[in-house]
């Protein structure tokens, strides 16, 4: 498959493109100062902070699919990042004509209100006693910004029209890829609370092929 990944020298942007490079995939990457990536990958600079359309457009036209990592560097300094990049993305790909994206999100971002629905779920359905009463306050706490900026993101993808999968991830490590993990549509995982970066950008390559997981939200944890 032609490949387009967004944010590709990120944490989980790079196991993206290294995987799909991997698996033989055709693999252009996008990033704000593209560097070290692998061999016959086709580069592509946009900072999806101020987009190039032009150049976006280019990066994405012609894709079977386009899969993001994008997110701020610091969560707590750079909000704003993914919903503003996430409308460009979306924008390029209705301009292309390119239908799948798969984007990924945090498990904290289901009860975040966004305009039009002030008043979402108190809880998300797979979160347990603790997640629900200590570890999403703390998070909420020191990462609010950041969530709802996510939560933006994901209501620019429902109102897309386009075949969006976002996926939830609960606390992101940096340990090897394992393929062990556990998912579920429209929910957290209960009792997860890591997941390796790099099996993050495994499922989200699993889901390019996926029809059952097109306009779902997919928790993920081990």
């Amino acid at each position: 498959m032609k490949l387009t990944v967004v944010a590709a020298t990120g944490g989980i942007g790079r196991h993206l493109v290294e995987q799909a490079v991997a698996a033989g995939h055709e693999v252009t990457a996008v990033a704000r100062r593209p560097r070290d990536l692998p061999e016959g990958v086709r580069v592509v600079a946009v900072d999806l902070a101020s987009p190039d359309m032009a150049a976006l457009r280019a990066a994405v036209g012609g894709a079977d699919a386009v899969l993001s990592g994008l997110g701020p560097r610091d969560p707590r300094a750079d909000a704003g990042v993914t919903s503003r990049g996430t409308r460009a993305i979306v924008a390029a790909m209705q301009a292309e004509h390119v239908r799948r994206v798969v984007v990924v999100s945090a498990a904290p971002v289901g009860p975040v209100p966004v305009p039009g629905e002030p008043r979402p779920p108190k809880h998300d359905p797979g979160d347990g006693f603790f997640m629900r009463h200590l570890f999403s306050r703390i998070a909420r706490a020191l990462y609010g910004a950041h969530y709802a900026d996510l939560a933006l993101a994901e209501q620019a993808l429902r109102e897309s029209g386009l075949e969006w999968t976002v996926s939830r991830p609960p606390k992101l490590t940096d340990k090897p890829l394992t393929g062990r993990y556990r998912v579920a549509l429209n929910r957290n995982i209960r009792g997860g609370f890591s997941v390796p970066r790099a099996d993050v950008a495994h499922h989200m390559l699993r889901m390019v092929d996926q029809p059952e997981t097109v306009k779902q939200v997919v928790g993920i944890a081990t």
